[in-house]
């Protein structure tokens, strides 16, 4: 169709009623652009500055804005007159020919010259149009009394020119919150609007609230505006002397930005303009302002038509890369606005559109979880933003079962630290009391979200690396809604009903709570637009921490850290009223916990009268721990104390909804009743005695083994087990002198660390400088047996730091026994989660007998015959334990600390271990003492069957005759080197 000179184009703007900026059919991101005027037409001017419009100005270029603005339209240039720099050309709307439209309605006249009879082949039709519109008195050829008069606008002096008058803060008083009518005159930039103000016709700038677009530059005086500078007060086709029109003030206004400098447009800056240019210029918006700057700029939201709906013009240029979010006139915003605006821009940094090209996100230290949902027991409140949840898919006991979940995206005040006398924050306690009487004991759904590694000594905020940090899951709660709850399931973002009430969403709009401002590509909770509108609440209604009012104060007396002479002086307090209320801190093992007295307001060491559960590392001291943690922790209880011990630790009875709690850990066998100091001096005794006979009619937990009044036999052995601990464990490593290293079966740790170690990455080496172990500390070490990682001691290392990564450590696999010297290479630092866990290997040693050591006369072959006999495959052994020496400390390294002294049973065979070795003359039996308890006299008589037996056939270390056997109770049993103090 360009062959013909027809082409097409889609209307951009309508600077007058006789003339239009057309733009072309390209696909291009900005396409070319034409100015062009009617042909033949001469619409009335607008109004110069100082001046005023001719009759019925405004309402022809009004006519003609609504009719072609935004439309496709094909013309034809007729003719130029290049003296002016024109173009005029006649346009079709569809099959309708524009200036015929304009002319029969009234609003131009038509202007005859010689030049135009040949150049407008469609001048005749416009005569005949002007004539019959003339006598029917249409638009400007009106004949009403007074409708020229009334048709020009009464223009206040900032349309005219004149703003130095122009109150902006009285307009935002008058206005604030109103929709306002207004007509789009000129786009600065792609967030620079200049508008008129319907009907009054107050020409203002106006920024758009919330957003930025890049700017276009500045330009050199010579340059002029070609859009805008088009006016209707040229003469179609005059001579080429007349000189060109001077432009309308408001035109004059918009295009008096220029500058003695020059400067490029910012990238997407003119692609920015030209978006906000093809919704919103020569339109109809409605704006909303929202507040003005230090400069009297008013800031404002730009809404424009878009078929039946309207768009918010700064949430479009967000949408689609053309301009960023910024703070300072986001914060005129509600809350809901700034949302959707920060979100937006979020979505378009993630797909690099136009302005985020080259965006690249900042590093962070948070990292997605997916698909990790679970229900479960609430067992502890750490904090007002940290729960501890048995997950209810593990059974009941597994040490990673419970689970620590942070809420996500909320940060309530901090508890503080009594050991560094760090008091809690205001409103910290409350936070937390808040919690523990909504959840505690209470089923919940978690759906984990994101986890981050932070540092151990700065906290929650702080990025981190290495040993010094630790990983925190975080995630959102939900608790089912029961009677007397005062919230309700909400639905999610996609539409469905949540499983329940977001507990972080709570503690927002009570104000315990604050929302944390995460960074772009930060993880962030799924509901985190319901938590910022929680908090705009809770803000508005000034509650809790956003409170002007002084917070309220607790002063808590910890008598744990205070003197026990202190915690004697509070007993006449607490025995004053026989049973009184507390509240469980936390469970410091099976029957001894931390209270907190309400009406004492203290917090006291407790525990249970006449009942004793297995001590830490014993087997079922952890069980007797979580089933304590899941039936009483930080529930409201009711004691009675009777005494206090020297410690400091109060004694008495805890009832917990009416039930003894001793009774609950005697039935299930995870305590024994101590009546030594007297049965009449424990209350509700024969309900204690009750329930031990049934835990250990039903042989549960540490009666497992438990046969009343019947004497066994351990390879000739006849011990009476009446009271001694039996468990089944696995032997990992074989020392001289018959000692060795085993594993509880029982013990579920050893899986739980097993599981963490399997998930870990071990490729880098790691860096020298970076990692520095030194004697004591635990790390990760590759076993050089089977290449294995594994958790091990440092027992001796190099001087000063790693200079090489051949460095040689000597390390202690705590988990096996074994030792061993590894290079610096075969080291990697371990998590604190992992290495705070005791060691799972036991050193033992055979009980009633000696077994010599490696240096000493046949101490090579028993220590070959021990190994053979208890590492040879994978084999379970009883092990009966007889007795526990301490003296050794705690674990140090190979062959020290606290030894179980054993009787070894093989289950195949039905013999003792200690019976095969002195059965073999690889053994001897200790030296008897006079007054030896009855069950032990029994079993050294059966055992010395089997010494008697290989003396007389002189077997191995009798093969002269008798052993001296005192001497070797006062030397130093030999080791090897690699078990050296």
């Amino acid at each position: 169709m360009a062959s013909t000179g027809w082409l097409k184009g889609r209307v951009k703007a309508v600077p007058s009623g006789d003339s239009l900026v057309i733009m072309g059919s390209s696909k291009a991101e900005i396409p070319p652009e034409k100015s062009i005027t009617l042909a033949s037409l001469m619409a009335p001017r607008l109004a110069r500055r100082g001046g005023v419009d001719e009759p019925f100005a405004w309402q022809s270029r009004d006519f003609l804005r609504k009719l072609c603005i935004g439309k496709e339209v094909t013309f034809k240039v007729e003719y130029t007159v290049p003296t002016v720099g024109r173009e005029y050309a006649t346009v079709f709307l569809g099959d309708k020919n524009v200036s015929m439209l304009v002319v029969a309605a009234g609003w131009a006249r038509v202007r005859e010259q010689n030049q135009q009879k040949d150049a407008n082949p469609y001048l005749k039709p416009l005569q005949d149009a002007e004539e019959q519109a003339k006598q029917q008195g249409l638009g400007r050829w009106s004949r009403a009394p007074g409708a020229s008069e009334a048709s020009i606008r009464d223009l206040p002096p900032s349309a005219i020119g004149d703003a130095s008058n122009f109150d902006a803060m009285g307009l935002l008083e008058q206005s604030k919150g109103k929709l306002i009518e207004a007509f789009v005159e000129q786009v600065r930039d792609g967030s620079t609007l200049r508008v008129y103000l319907l009907p009054n016709f107050q020409f203002i700038q106006v920024f758009v609230a919330g957003i930025q677009a890049p700017t276009m530059g500045r330009r050199a005086p010579s340059e002029t505006i070609i859009n805008t500078s088009i006016t209707s007060d040229e003469p179609n086709g005059e001579s080429t002397t007349e000189p060109r029109a001077t432009p309308t003030s408001a035109q004059r206004l918009a295009s008096s930005a220029a500058s003695v400098t020059e400067v490029a447009p910012d990238p997407y800056g003119r692609e920015a303009k030209h978006f906000t240019e093809t919704r919103v210029l020569n339109r109809d918006v409605r704006i909303v302002l929202e507040g003005v700057d230090k400069y009297s700029n008013l800031i404002g939201s730009v809404y424009y038509p878009d078929g039946e709906s309207a768009k918010d013009l700064g949430l479009e240029l967000i949408e689609n890369g053309y301009a960023k979010y910024v703070d300072w006139s986001a914060n005129m915003l509600e809350v809901e606005a700034k949302k959707k605006l920060k979100a937006a821009e979020l979505e378009a940094k993630k797909a690099r559109l136009r302005i985020w090209t080259n965006y690249v996100a900042p590093a962070t230290n948070s990292k997605a979880i997916h698909d990790q949902n679970f229900t479960g027991k609430v067992v502890e409140v750490v904090s007002g933003d940290c729960l501890v949840i048995a997950d209810d898919s593990l059974p009941f006991g597994d040490p990673s079962a419970e689970r620590r979940v942070n809420l996500s995206s909320i940060r309530t005040p901090k508890m503080g630290n009594p050991r560094r006398d760090e008091k809690p924050a205001p409103y910290a306690r409350e936070a937390k009391e808040f919690l523990r009487n909504r959840l505690i004991g209470r089923q919940v759904h978690v759906s984990m979200e994101y986890s981050r590694k932070v540092s151990m000594a700065d906290g929650p905020a702080a990025p981190a690396s290495g040993a010094d940090s630790r990983v925190m899951d975080f995630g959102t709660v939900f608790l089912a809604s029961k009677d007397g709850d005062d919230a309700s399931p909400a639905p999610s973002a996609a539409g469905n009903q949540l499983p329940g009430v977001n507990v972080a969403e709570l503690l927002v709009a009570r104000g315990f709570a604050t929302v944390v401002r995460h960074r772009d590509f930060e993880e962030r909770s799924n509901y985190y637009d319901a938590l910022l509108s929680a908090e705009s609440r809770a803000t508005s209604g000034k509650k809790g921490i956003h409170s002007p009012k002084e917070p309220p104060v607790m002063h808590v007396t910890d008598l744990l850290t205070a003197s026990s002479k202190k915690a004697r002086d509070f007993l006449p307090f607490l025995q004053r009223n026989r049973r009184m209320s507390a509240v469980v801190e936390y469970v410091l093992s099976g029957h001894r916990f931390k209270l907190f007295i309400p009406k004492e307001t203290c917090s006291i060491a407790f525990s249970i009268s006449g009942v004793r559960c297995p001590g830490r590392n014993e087997p079922y001291s952890e069980e007797a721990i979580a089933l304590m943690r899941r039936k009483i922790m930080q529930r409201d209880v009711e004691i009675e104390v009777e005494t206090v011990d020297r410690t400091g630790t109060f004694i008495g009875t805890l009832w917990e909804s009416r039930s003894n709690v001793a009774v609950t850990l005697l039935e299930a066998g995870l305590a024994r009743l101590q009546t030594s100091f007297g049965a009449d001096r424990i209350p509700e005794v024969h309900l204690l005695m009750q329930a031990e006979q049934a835990a250990k009619r039903q042989k549960l937990k540490i009666w497992e083994n438990y046969v009343e009044g019947e004497e066994v036999s351990n390879g000739g052995a006849t011990v009476e087990r009446r009271q001694k601990e039996e468990v089944k464990v696995t032997v990992t490593e074989v020392l001289g002198g018959g000692k060795f290293y085993i594993q509880m079966v029982s013990d579920q740790k050893v899986g739980a660390i097993q599981k963490q170690l399997a998930s870990l990455s071990f490729q880098e080496a790691p860096v020298i400088g970076a990692f520095n172990p030194k004697k004591g500390d635990i790390v990760l070490a590759q076993f050089s047996a089977d290449n294995s990682w594994n958790r091990a001691m440092i027992v001796n290392a190099p001087r000063g730091a790693v200079e090489s990564s051949n460095d040689k450590f000597e390390v202690f696999y705590v988990d096996y026994g074994n030792q061993e010297v590894v290079s610096y290479s075969h080291l990697r630092p371990l998590d604190a989660s992992v290495s705070s866990s005791p060691g799972l290997a036991q050193l033992c040693s055979l009980a009633h007998v000696k077994v010599p050591g490696l240096e000493g006369d046949y101490g090579q072959e028993a220590a070959y015959r021990l190994s053979e006999l208890l590492l040879s495959g994978p084999k379970e052994f009883r092990a009966v334990i007889e007795e526990k020496d301490t003296s050794g400390g705690k674990v140090k390294g190979q062959g020290t600390g606290t030894v179980f002294l054993v009787t070894l049973v093989d289950p195949e065979s039905d013999v003792s271990v200690n019976a095969t070795l002195l059965k073999e003359g690889l053994a001897r039996m200790e030296k008897r003492k006079r007054w030896e308890p009855k069950d032990k006299q029994q079993a050294l008589d059966e055992l010395e069957k089997y010494q008697t037996e290989a003396r007389e056939k002189r077997l191995a270390m009798w093969e002269y005759g008798d052993v001296e056997s005192d001497d070797e109770d006062s030397a130093v049993p030999a080791r090897k080197a690699a078990g050296k103090r």
